[in-house]
This record gives structure tokens, C-alpha cells and sequence, in this order.
């Protein structure tokens, strides 16, 4: 059974960091994308950040330059590293595999930044 877990989220002061990890068990055949999802109260969720095997890295314009996606295929982790955070950046992250089969979603990992 694939799980994936979040962690690393809390609350942190404007132009703090954070990084956020996330942990993927299980057998994952065919990932064609995984990446970094945010949803904020009353807003959809969004993307962050993504490896995609056909587009390669994107990042949304709000968080270039100042977020990095990464991943160690060797813990099956991926990571978010968070720098200069704004209060705008609060909101429940949530890490994404697509696959050609089913796409799996982790439980989310609250991000609060106080201004």
C-alpha cells in the first residue's frame, strides 16, 4: 500500500524557512510527476512546485526564486526547502505523485507564517 507523509511544517516569522519533507512507502510504479500542492483557507489548492518527466522542473511564479524542490531517490523523500517566507505562503501543503496507474496525495503539513 503506497502512503505518503508530510512533515516539517509549523509556524515560523516572516522571512523564515522551513523544509518540507515528504516520505513515499510502498511500491510506486510509472511516476510521471511528483510535486508540492497548497491549499489556503476559502482558496483552491494550487501548485507549488513539480518534477515532471515531460516538462522538468516548474515552479509557480509566486514562490520562484525563493522555494526549491528536490528529492533523494534513495529514501524515496522529496523535499521543499522554503526560504524568505511570507504570510501568503500559509496554507496546508500537500505532496502529489502522478502516476500512469492511480495518483497519490499525502495527508497535508500545516505551513503558518506570522507577519
Amino acid at each position: 500500500q503506497v502512503q505518503l507523509v508530510e512533515s516539517g511544517g509549523g509556524l515560523v516569522q516572516a522571512g523564515g524557512s522551513l523544509r518540507l519533507s515528504c516520505a513515499a512507502s510502498g511500491i510506486i510504479f510509472r511516476v510521471t510527476v511528483m510535486g508540492w500542492y497548497r491549499q489556503a483557507p476559502g482558496k483552491q489548492r494550487e501548485l507549488v512546485a513539480r518534477f515532471s518527466q515531460r516538462d522538468g522542473t516548474n515552479y509557480a511564479d509566486s514562490v520562484k526564486g525563493r522555494f526549491t524542490i528536490s528529492r533523494d531517490n534513495a529514501k524515496n523523500t522529496l523535499y521543499l526547502q522554503m526560504n524568505s517566507l511570507k504570510p501568503e505562503d500559509t496554507a496546508v501543503y500537500y505532496c502529489y505523485y502522478n502516476t500512469l496507474g492511480p495518483d497519490y496525495w499525502g495527508q497535508g503539513t500545516q505551513v503558518t507564517v506570522s507577519s
